[in-house]
């Protein structure tokens, strides 16, 4: 089986329109970590994606904005929120790169309703906020940039208080390389459906706008939640930023 290649634009179209959507202010926070510690976590006909021998444990705080069905209009209200994924790195048996979601805390309950019940996918209530200010007062980092936080504590279903707390310097953009294209170009998912089988749900938009940042403040449960306990502890191998890209995503398709 070959695997296709990391590449900075969808490589295929999505055909029809299912669900569009904004993805806005993301930091991307990675672990690189060994291929056998996320095996356990991908589903059937998937295995992890690798970049010289590791692959990654994402943390991605960001706002999710403007969904929308069918080629639809934004959905007023539920279709906006705060959002943290944790997420891993697969390939399946067509040889597809895509993302596994572990956890995805929300702070818009109907919204988590909808996708555990439509989808499946594992979204939890969370009480989320997200801030931004410019400048760095420590000082530590140079005074050029802007500060972003993402604060996170979870309600439901569990586990209720996990917490999350994410602080970065937003510096200048940055000329993706290989690393930064395989942590960010990933053009669809990898989630079971509700007969146990594994489906493959495509996406495209725009090439990502990389920024450089900072990790000012760390204080990190997610992960531990989602079964990485003490990779928070130790710095992320990865930090990168962007402003956003508007995404649609098509008709799911077999993994296997």
């Amino acid at each position: 089986m070959d695997v296709e290649p990391v590449t900075p634009v969808a490589p295929r179209p999505v055909g029809r329109t299912v669900f569009s959507q904004t993805w806005s202010r993301l930091t991307f926070l990675h672990w690189a970590v060994e291929p056998a510690a996320v095996a356990p976590f991908l589903p059937a006909d998937t295995r992890p994606d690798t970049l010289d021998g590791r692959t990654y444990v994402g943390l991605i705080p960001f706002l999710m904005r403007d969904i929308g069905a069918w080629g639809g209009p934004a959905l007023p209200y539920v279709g906006s929120f705060c959002e943290t994924n944790v997420r891993l790195y697969s390939v399946d048996d067509h040889g597809r790169r895509g993302v596994v979601f572990v956890s995805l805390d929300a702070s818009r309950l109907a919204a988590v309703v909808a996708a555990r019940r439509g989808p499946g996918l594992p979204y939890l209530w969370s009480r989320m906020r997200y801030a931004e200010r410019p400048g760095d007062p420590d000082g530590r980092h140079g005074a050029d940039g802007t500060r972003v936080t993402y604060t996170c504590r979870r309600r439901w279903p569990g586990p209720r208080g996990a917490s999350s707390r994410v602080r970065v310097l937003v510096r200048g953009a940055v000329e993706p390389g290989p690393l930064e294209h395989f942590l960010t170009a990933r053009w669809g998912l990898h989630l079971s459906d509700r007969t146990g089988r594994t489906r493959y749900w495509p996406n495209q938009h725009p090439r990502w706008p990389l920024h450089d940042a900072d990790v000012l403040d760390l204080d990190d449960g997610l992960l531990a939640a989602a079964g990485f306990p003490g990779l928070a502890d130790r710095p992320p191998d990865s930090v990168l930023h962007s402003p956003g890209v508007d995404v649609v995503f098509g008709p799911r398709l077999p993994a296997g």
